[in-house]
């Protein structure tokens, strides 16, 4: 079984922009999205994947992710994907040995920013960044899946501020 074990932050500030490489623009969008799992299409520059993730909160998923054709994934995400479209710039920062990924999202969570890391055990020690901010691992309204069916631009302003 793949398994991913993965853990998001939000940001303090942008100097991590400091560090960061040029980014790529990337577009997905669900084919399913249920209380077990998700079936996602992205593309990223000019590749293109199918992914199949759990939808278990938290830091450890089963995931599973396959090449396919750019053309077919186009077509995915114009005719067969539900929800809206999640478009971001995805950045890579290099900090204490780690590949931090930033994501910057646009159209309909505009305005959101979240930090990722991909880990090897599920307690395994890394530095925190000076840029980075609370975490929201276990929190669902964080996962890309969730912001397709509800963006962050329709949370509260409440909700945003918490962020």
């Amino acid at each position: 079984m793949a398994i991913e074990i993965e853990r998001k932050f939000l940001l303090r500030d942008e100097s991590w922009r400091h560090n960061a490489d040029s980014g790529i623009v990337m577009r997905q969008g669900y084919l399913s999205n249920n209380s077990k799992s998700s079936i996602r299409v992205r593309i990223s520059g000019k590749e293109a994947d199918l992914n199949i993730k759990s939808s278990t909160p938290g830091t450890v998923r089963s995931e599973y992710e396959y090449a396919i054709p750019l053309n077919d994934a186009e077509e995915l995400l114009a005719n067969l994907c539900h929800e809206s479209i999640i478009e971001k710039i995805r950045y890579h920062v290099e900090f204490s040995g780690f590949t931090w990924e930033i994501d910057l999202f646009s159209g309909a969570n505009s305005g959101l920013v979240v930090a990722e890391i991909e880990l090897n055990e599920i307690n395994q020690e890394f530095s925190r960044p000076p840029w980075l901010g609370r975490e929201v691992s276990d929190e669902i309204r964080y996962y890309n899946s969730h912001l397709a069916g509800y963006p962050y631009q329709k949370w509260s302003k409440a909700e945003q501020e918490f962020s």
